[in-house]
Order: structure tokens, then C-alpha cells, then sequence
């Protein structure tokens, strides 16, 4: 067969390779004014007024048709004391009646205050039903939980009942949460004196834990896990309750009161959290950073089992372990107009490389692309979905990334916000490393918590080849060229040619990509199994990329449950097509 008019060396160009941009977004906008003014105006001061709430109106209900605790006046005002000076409104009852639809509609919260007993009836029960149901917030304080025992909803919403209790004696909390508005002020453990319920159930798994008891501190806890304080979303409403205040002197105390204003915030919608059930995490970040790596330029800081930025462009990353399928949970703060982000199928071979995974970004005043939510500079997130959900400066967010093969969803404190699917081979996210950003100096970014749970699986099956590693071909030669990997592509291709690679099986094969250049009229691979008309599986188009030394990657998800050998037949206009490099198939 002669030689195609198509000439075997090409001219060869060369331009300037792209910029890169450290870990993906290094412009720091000039704002240390603006950021200044939002530090001062967001920090959380537990008794001061929340610029970000507006007023509204709070009930709380103490009825009781069994014991009644004398604290129930001091737990009263100290709720009153918080709303005076956090911009809510407190209406106190003890009547029942109040229970009408009309009348709940006023309130973004209800308290349960050391209620006992059976003190709604229906009908007053299917209004409040309705209301939480429909957006309305329940905060439940001790005897809440020895509360309706005949009305299954109040289980629910209350996430477990009340079963008896050892005499009042110090005990120790451990604080599992430390992003949720109640217990973020809280080191991981607190030391202190009130009556410690026992549930008939645990909540564990229909609530998100904040606070557990350490049995080993006290005598007389007979659950083992020990849940005590838990929040969890209800329908379109919010359910938090703690088991402390059981003494007059709990109301005093400023840790308490801080949990009671952060749960109840909560519950009116003014504080964001993730409080959907969690278990099965692994922490791979709560104070130690064993099995973490610094890459590139700065550092974080360690203190409080936190993580704080420090100069940069660099990345923190996981390095002691890959994933594959899995969800990524991290809580994280910003101080003011800062920036970072979190990172998904990095490269352990090169940290640093931008081209490989992808940044979920932290900065709530970029571009929508580039803002937090988005996956970085390819897919802004759901903005009005992200606005409802982001805290402010200041506060605790918490992300989630749940990574299923190529797929990556984000959820920002339990909201989901971006769905994003990747389509190119380079970047796959079907396996890689997790890391955080530290953006650069000024760019102050705090996270806790780093935990993971794997999803099941091994992970994809990839097999790379050399195109020109063809066993078999009609019309396609080997060109040579600088910049392909081995410095030779499968080349001169055009319409109605193919190759085939014998040793490589299409057998479950889920996705197709390759490396080509094309300075002609471009065209399209079809991935065909078992001969070069056999099942097709899938196609991709081939652009024009400029000139034949240009290199760019196209990929395409494949379907069908053929087996055979892995052949490509490429269709197209008229003279030389494109040239493919590399290919990639994975299984």
C-alpha cells in the first residue's frame, strides 16, 4: 500500500504551555478592607445579637401531667435572657390550646420544656405534626423525652423516649459534632453535674449525634453508645434535643446556654447543619495528622483539633491511603472573604497537578464557577439552593462529597448543591486522593473533623495502551510526533479505517477516552467490541484541535454487554481525519 498524500512529519509548532495556577484558583482579590469589616461583624458571640437573624418569635411550653421540675422557671428565663439579646421574640405557655395552626404559624421554633406526660391531644397533636412537617423547628429540653409516649410522631420527632435515670452526679460529654451551632464553642470533651437519662432506644441512627455520656465517668448509664444531645431534619422542619437542664443551676451556667441559643437557632432555620444520621465514618482528621502530607508553599496550623491555612499556594492531602467509592465529610469556617477548597482524585505522583481530580471550592464571593459550592472553574453549584444552606463568616459549614465513580455530588450542610459528572479520563475521580487547600496568605480557612466512609467496591479496572499498539488495522500507519506519549501516534487515519487490539476486552467496560490531535476535518471513534463492525458501545467526536502536534482528551460512557477484543473504527469528511495517541478503557 503507498504512502497517503498526508505528509509522515508534520510541521511542527510550539506555543507557550498554559500558566498554571498552583492548585487550581490563585488570584487573591484585594479586599482586606471588606474582609476586615465582615471578620468583626460575624464573629459568634454566644449572647450577642446574630447580625445574619432577623427577628422572630420563639414559644415555649412547659405543660406537665407527671413530674414537673423546679427548674423549669430558671430554664424560662434563660431562654428569655438569650432571645433579648439574640433578636427573638419569647412567648411562654402552659396552655395546650395554643396548639392551633393559625397560632403556630407565628413561631420558627417551638421549646418543649421539661414537659411530662400527655399534654397535647389530637387535635392539637396533628396541628403541631403539620407544623414541624411543613417548617416549623421543635427543641426538646430534658423531660421532653418522658413526653407522649402514646403519640408515635412525638417518638420521632423527640428521637428516643425517656426510661429512667441514676441519681444527679458529674459525669463527662464527649462532643462528636463541633460544626452545629450548639456545640461548636465546646472542646471535644466537658465536664459537669446534672441527671443523666437513659433512652428506651438509641438515636444513633435516625439522628445526627452532637454530644455522647462517657459511662465510665459516672455510675449508672446502661446504654453503652450514650447518645444525650442530637438534632435531625423533619420533612421540611428541624427536631433538636438535648438531655441536659434538669437542675435550676444548668441555666446559669454559659456552656449550657450557648448549646440551648445553638439548638434553637437551629430549629428556627437561622443556623445551617447537617444533622441527617451519620455512621460508619472513619476520622482521618480530628486533632492528629498522621497519614497527611503537605504539597507545595505554606501550611496549616494545629490547635483545638483544628486545622487553620497559612500562606500558600499549597495543599494538604491525605497520602496514607486512595478511595475509590466513597463520601467525604469535613466541617470548615471561613473568617471573612477567604478562599480553599477541598480535593478529590488528586494524584499522589504529583500533588500539585492541576490537571488530574478536581477542587470543591470555598469562597462564597467568586464567580459562579468558582464559588463555593462549584466544582472549580467547571460547574457552579446551585446558587439559590447554596445561598439557603451556607452559614456566614464565622460560623461552621459542613461539606459532603459523595464520589461514585465518575460522579460527584456536593452537599453543603445536608443541602445537596452541585451534581457534577466527569467526563474526562485525565481527571477521573473514580480513584485518587483527598486534600485541603491552604489559598495563601490573608486566606484564612479552618477545618475540623476530616472523616470518610468508603462505599464498597475495589474501584474501576483502567487499562491504558499505546493507539499504535494495534494487532490489527485497515489503513492507519504510525506517525511520529514530539509531544505524544513514546513520540508516535496511530496516524493517517481516515473515513471507514479501523484498528483492533487483541489483548484487551471490552468485557464490562463502563467509559472510553483518548489523547488525539487533528489539524484536518476531525471526525468520530465508535468502540466497537469483537471486530471492526462489531456491537457498538459507544462513540466520541474528535474536534479539530488546531494542529497535529495539539493534544487535547475526548471520552465518551459506554453501554452494552459485549465481551469481544477492543476495536475502533473511525468515520469522518474527506482526507486525513485526526490521530489518536493514547487510549483509555475502563471496566
Amino acid at each position: 500500500m503507498s504512502p497517503r498524500s498526508q505528509p509522515r512529519s508534520r510541521p511542527f509548532t510550539t506555543e507557550p504551555p498554559a500558566a498554571r495556577t498552583g492548585v487550581r484558583n490563585l488570584v487573591r482579590r484585594g479586599m482586606a478592607a471588606v474582609v476586615a469589616a465582615m471578620v468583626g461583624a460575624a464573629l459568634f458571640v454566644p449572647t450577642a445579637a446574630q447580625a445574619a437573624d432577623p427577628a422572630y418569635q420563639v414559644l415555649v411550653f412547659s405543660k406537665t401531667a407527671g413530674f414537673r421540675h423546679d427548674s423549669i422557671p430558671a430554664g424560662l428565663q434563660a431562654i428569655r435572657d438569650l432571645g433579648a439579646a439574640n433578636n427573638f421574640t419569647v412567648t411562654a405557655t402552659e396552655d395546650a390550646g395554643a396548639f392551633t395552626t393559625a397560632n403556630l404559624a407565628r413561631f420558627k421554633a417551638v421549646v418543649f420544656l421539661s414537659t411530662t406526660g400527655d399534654v397535647l391531644n389530637g387535635t392539637q397533636q396533628t396541628a403541631f405534626e403539620s407544623y414541624v412537617n411543613g417548617g416549623g423547628g421543635y427543641v426538646g429540653i430534658h423531660a421532653a423525652a418522658d413526653t407522649e409516649y402514646d403519640w408515635p410522631y412525638y417518638g420521632t420527632l423527640v428521637g428516643a423516649w425517656f426510661k429512667g435515670h441514676p441519681a444527679p452526679q458529674q459525669a463527662t460529654i464527649r462532643t462528636e459534632d463541633r460544626a452545629h451551632a450548639a456545640t461548636a464553642h465546646l472542646g471535644a470533651t466537658w465536664s459537669r453535674s446534672d441527671e443523666w437519662y437513659n433512652y428506651r432506644t438509641n438515636p444513633r441512627n435516625t439522628a445526627r449525634v452532637l454530644q455522647n455520656l462517657n459511662e465510665g465517668s459516672y455510675s449508672g448509664g446502661d446504654m453503652g453508645d450514650h447518645p444525650i444531645t442530637w438534632c435531625r431534619p423533619m420533612t421540611s422542619g428541624r427536631s433538636f434535643y438535648t438531655g441536659l437542664g434538669h437542675t435550676a443551676s444548668s441555666y446559669t451556667e454559659p456552656g449550657f446556654r450557648s448549646l440551648l441559643l445553638g439548638g434553637i437557632r437551629y430549629a428556627a432555620g437561622m443556623a445551617k447543619a447537617d444533622c441527617r444520621p451519620e455512621t460508619g465514618y472513619t476520622t482521618l482528621y480530628n486533632g492528629s495528622t498522621t497519614g497527611w502530607t503537605q504539597s507545595g508553599p505554606g501550611s496549616f496550623t494545629n490547635t483545638d483539633a483544628t486545622l487553620t491555612s497559612t500562606g500558600g499556594m499549597g495543599v494538604l492531602w491525605y497520602s496514607a491511603k486512595k478511595y475509590f467509592s466513597y463520601s467525604l465529610k469535613l466541617d470548615w469556617r471561613v473568617a471573612g472573604d477567604d478562599n480553599s477548597g477541598v480535593f478529590v482524585g488528586m494524584s499522589a505522583s504529583d500533588p500539585m497537578n492541576t490537571s488530574k481530580g478536581y477542587e470543591v471550592q470555598i469562597d462564597a464571593t467568586d464567580a459562579p464557577d468558582r464559588t463555593t459550592g462549584s466544582v472549580y472553574a467547571v460547574k457552579s453549584a446551585d446558587i439559590a439552593a447554596r445561598d439557603a444552606a451556607l452559614n456566614p463568616p464565622g460560623a461552621w459549614n459542613t461539606y459532603e462529597l459523595l464520589v461514585q465513580g465518575e460522579r460527584l455530588q456536593v452537599f453543603l450542610n445536608g443541602v445537596k448543591i452541585n451534581d457534577f459528572t466527569n467526563t474526562d479520563p485525565a481527571r477521573s475521580i473514580r480513584e485518587g486522593h483527598i486534600g485541603i487547600q491552604n489559598h495563601g496568605t490573608g486566606d484564612d480557612v479552618s477545618f475540623r473533623n476530616v472523616r470518610v466512609k468508603e462505599l464498597g467496591g475495589t474501584g474501576p479496572v483502567t487499562t491504558t495502551a499505546e493507539a499504535e499498539s494495534y494487532t490489527s488495522t485497515s489503513g492507519v500507519q504510525i506517525a511520529n510526533h514530539a509531544p505524544a506519549s513514546g513520540g508516535r501516534t496511530a496516524g493517517f487515519i481516515e473515513n471507514g479505517d479501523w484498528v483492533g487490539y487483541s489483548s484487551i476486552s471490552t468485557a464490562g467496560a463502563t467509559a472510553f477516552g483518548a489523547r488525539i490531535s487533528s489539524a484536518g476535518s476531525g471526525g468520530t471513534i465508535q468502540v466497537r467490541s469483537g471486530s471492526a463492525t462489531g456491537t457498538l458501545l459507544g462513540s466520541v467526536t474528535v474536534p479539530n484541535t488546531g494542529g497535529w502536534e495539539n493534544f487535547q482528551n475526548v471520552s465518551t460512557p459506554l453501554t452494552g454487554s459485549a465481551s469481544g477484543p477492543l476495536f475502533l473504527s473511525f468515520t469522518g469528511g474527506g482526507g486525513s481525519l485526526f490521530d489518536v495517541d493514547t487510549l483509555t478503557l475502563t471496566r
